[in-house]
């Protein structure tokens, strides 16, 4: 097909050319994954139902810096930015160059800028973009797979990340994270999405409001 029809095509929003555009994300999805399984969990990206019932307890009003672990090919990313404030931030780290480069590729938006790093470097990585603490983080990394006590170390820090009050949004095919995530934050909260493939767990894990100040 020539180049001028194509644009055409995605011009008029053609059938053809948004199922065109959903084979990208789908094509780099599965070749990460073929490439490194134990990073990404599944072969097979979110449900819309997972992804609104892990976002369901954002305070979109109030969310300032919105940070994302492991986007991946945008699953969660475009649903945030979609309810996220004009002036507003997501930051989305991941280990995976290719993901980084799609993202910031594919993504025309100001409020959003993917970076390679990894989750162990929340903080500094929220401070080079000018943060001091984010109101929530999104997880959908394998905590099960990763090497012994990165885990541990991800949650510590993820938690001196956020703003009291703030909460750690993880989606999960396993409870093994429950004892990471219980020794670091003040309350967890659990929910299961059987709408996904697999069904999956959800965790929000919530950090110690801070106290009053004494009159």
């Amino acid at each position: 097909m020539a180049t001028v029809e194509l644009k055409k095509l995605r011009k008029a929003n053609h059938p053809l050319a948004r199922a065109m555009r959903s084979l990208t994300p789908m094509s780099t999805f599965f070749r990460e994954f073929v490439k490194h399984p134990a990073m990404i969990g599944s072969v097979i990206p979110s449900s819309p139902a997972l992804v609104r019932a892990t976002l369901a307890p954002v305070d979109w009003s109030s969310a300032r810096l919105f940070v994302e672990y492991g986007p991946g090919v945008g699953t969660f990313t475009r649903p945030v930015l979609e309810m996220l404030r004009p002036d507003a931030m997501l930051l989305s780290i991941d280990t995976n160059r290719d993901f980084v480069r799609y993202l910031n590729a594919d993504i025309a938006d100001v409020r959003f800028r993917a970076v390679h790093g990894s989750a162990a470097d929340v903080r500094k990585i929220i401070a080079e973009h000018g943060f001091t603490e984010a109101d929530y983080i999104l997880s959908g990394l394998p905590f099960s797979t990763l090497p012994s006590g990165v885990g541990e170390l991800i949650a510590a820090e993820t938690e001196a990340a956020l703003r009291p009050g703030g909460a750690f949004l993880v989606y999960q095919y396993s409870n093994y994270i429950r004892k990471i995530l219980y020794p670091c934050f003040a309350r967890v909260e659990q929910g299961f999405e059987w709408l996904n493939i697999p069904p999956c767990r959800i965790f929000w894990s919530y950090k110690q409001e801070a106290l009053a100040k004494a009159a």
